[in-house]
C-alpha cells in the first residue's frame, strides 16, 4: 500500500521528530551531538529552511522548522542518511539507526507554533534530566534567552536559528517574556517553586490564538 503523501507548501511549519530504532541511543558521546548539529546546518545551507527550535535527547531529536521552497522529506532524508553513515562507521553499527521515517506534525496555528517550541525546550525537564531547561546544553533554549551568562556555557552551536519566528509574539521580542512563558510549566514538575512572576508574565504576553 503506498505511503500517504505528507502535506507540504512553501512556508509550512512542522514539528519533526526522529527516534532511534527500537528506541536505542542515536547519540552516545558529546561528539555525536556536535556532528549532528554540524550536519543539520550543512543540510540547512544545501536545502534552505528556517530552524526555529531543536532538542537533542539520547535516543531521539526534536526539530521545529519552517520550510522555504523545499519539502522536509528531501532535507530530512539527506540529514538522516549523512548522520547514519557517520554513526555506523564510528561504532561499527549494522542495521537501521532510525526507527522508520521521520515523524512530522504540521503546525496550523499561532498557539500551536508557540506550544511546540515550549514542548521541545521542556523535553529534558520532563525526562528528569535537568530541573530547568536552561541547564540543558543540547537544545536551542539558551539561544532564545539571549543572556550572556548562559550563552557562554554553550559548548557547541554551529546551527543558525531563526528565533524571531517565536519572539515576535512577545512584546518587544522579549526573551524574558518567552522565558516566563516556557518556565511557567515548571510548576507542574516542581509545585513548590514560586511562579508568581511567571504566571503574571504568561497571562497575556504571548499573543496566542485559541
Amino acid at each position: 500500500m503506498p505511503r500517504k503523501r505528507r502535506i507540504w507548501f512553501p512556508g509550512a511549519q512542522y514539528h519533526i521528530m526522529c527516534r532511534g530504532n527500537h528506541r536505542a541511543e542515536i547519540y552516545r558521546e558529546e561528539e555525536d551531538r556536535q556532528v549532528y548539529l554540524s550536519l543539520l546546518e550543512e543540510t540547512r545551507k544545501e536545502y534552505p529552511f528556517s530552524l526555529i527550535s531543536y532538542c537533542l535527547m539520547s535516543n531521539h531529536v526534536h526539530l521545529q522548522i519552517e520550510t522555504i521552497d523545499t519539502e522536509p522529506g528531501m532535507f530530512m532524508k539527506m540529514l538522516n542518511m549523512k548522520y547514519a553513515i557517520y554513526f555506523n562507521k564510528k561504532y561499527n553499527f549494522v542495521g537501521h539507526l532510525f526507527q522508520g521515517r521521520y515523524r512530522s506534525e504540521l503546525i496550523e496555528s499561532d498557539s500551536h507554533l508557540l506550544q511546540t517550541s515550549k514542548y521541545i525546550h521542556l523535553n529534558p525537564v520532563r525526562a528528569n534530566i535537568v530541573g530547568n531547561p536552561s541547564m540543558y546544553e543540547w537544545s536551542s533554549y539558551r539561544a532564545y534567552l539571549n543572556e550572556l551568562s548562559l550563552r557562554s556555557k554553550v559548548k557547541y552551536c554551529p546551527v543558525v536559528l531563526n528565533t524571531g519566528v517565536i519572539l515576535r509574539y512577545f512584546k518587544n521580542n522579549s526573551a524574558e517574556l518567552y522565558k516566563a512563558y516556557v518556565e511557567y510549566e515548571l510548576s507542574l514538575y516542581n509545585p513548590s517553586k514560586n511562579t508568581d512572576d511567571a504566571v503574571s508574565a504568561h497571562a497575556g504576553s504571548a499573543g496566542e490564538d485559541d
